[in-house]
């Protein structure tokens, strides 16, 4: 398989993290934000929206991380991403939702883009209304998991779901925004019991092909 990918992306970075812990490997291929590659007709024939990532799993080309996601957790069950019970994994996907629906979209780089050029954003401006939405979404995150007495190491449980999956490219995004995280502590642990697993080590920006 293929992985289309770009190692500041959220949404690859996400991907890469649910790889890792399925145990998947791919071939990486590095579409370069910085330059618009994406916009370039060679990545617009993988995939018409021209957004990362994009996986070629040989027989089609699957774009969208919440459903590239789904996709390996229906072909690949084994680690779960979700618990068993209905209940635990409504609340598992809303966590997930929380970053994926309610923060991440507002802090893309299609938005912060346009901020900078229709709208004479600068620097400090961008930082503060990244630092608006994370930290709105941040507190409820950190409310929700406060209030989860059984929750265990990560977000849910004693193993990773896919509200970790979700959560920590956040987490690293709101460190490039320079958002004081130390507000967060209960978000602060779940991060550190994910980096300490190679699945997230190995995912993480610094340490892919087209990092520097």
């Amino acid at each position: 398989m293929k992985l289309y990918s770009f190692f500041r992306s959220g949404t690859s970075h996400r991907l890469r993290i649910a790889l890792n812990l399925k145990g998947i490997a791919t071939d990486y291929v590095a579409v370069d934000l910085r330059v618009d590659e994406q916009q370039g007709e060679a990545f617009k024939s993988v995939n018409p929206q021209q957004m990362v990532p994009a996986l070629d799993t040989g027989k089609q080309v699957l774009i969208q991380s919440p459903a590239i996601i789904e996709w390996l957790e229906e072909k690949h069950p084994t680690p779960a991403l979700l618990p068993a019970g209905a209940d635990d994994r409504a609340h598992v996907r809303a966590l997930a939702a929380m970053v994926g629906c309610d923060i991440h979209p507002l802090n893309n780089r299609r938005v912060l883009q346009t901020l900078r050029k229709q709208f004479g954003a600068n620097e400090d401006a961008i930082n503060a209304w990244c630092a608006s939405w994370i930290s709105a979404g941040f507190d409820a995150y950190e409310a929700l998991i406060a209030a989860d007495k059984t929750r265990g190491r990560f977000s849910f449980g004693d193993t990773p779901t896919l509200a970790d999956v979700y959560l920590i490219p956040q987490v690293e995004s709101a460190r490039r925004f320079n958002v004081n995280l130390t507000q967060w502590p209960h978000i602060m642990a779940v991060e550190k019991a994910c980096m300490a697993l190679e699945a997230f080590q190995k995912a993480a920006p610094g340490q892919q092909p087209d990092a520097g």
